[in-house]
């Protein structure tokens, strides 16, 4: 049980990061509520890796990096579990 609700909350995780950088994409969506609550959940994370990773260009690789590096969390919190 306490593994299924884990997973469902870095799912939910993951949307919402996913959900973060599609939205950066659209200038006006990007300032709803909806999406300042998303902002204010995931900026802290991803700004761990925008200050390591700088912008590429026109092009922030940091959200992949944080993608990836959830994952990783993910996988090594489960294999203890």
């Amino acid at each position: 049980m306490f593994i299924y609700i884990l997973d469902t909350l870095f799912t939910v995780y993951t949307f919402m990061l996913l959900t973060r950088v599609i939205g950066s994409w659209f200038p006006r969506f990007a300032q709803s509520r909806f999406m300042r609550f998303i902002a204010y959940y995931t900026d802290p994370y991803l700004n761990i890796f925008r200050k390591i990773i700088p912008p590429l260009g026109m092009m922030d690789i940091s959200p992949m990096v944080a993608f990836f590096s959830l994952q990783i969390i993910q996988w090594v919190l489960f294999s203890f579990l």
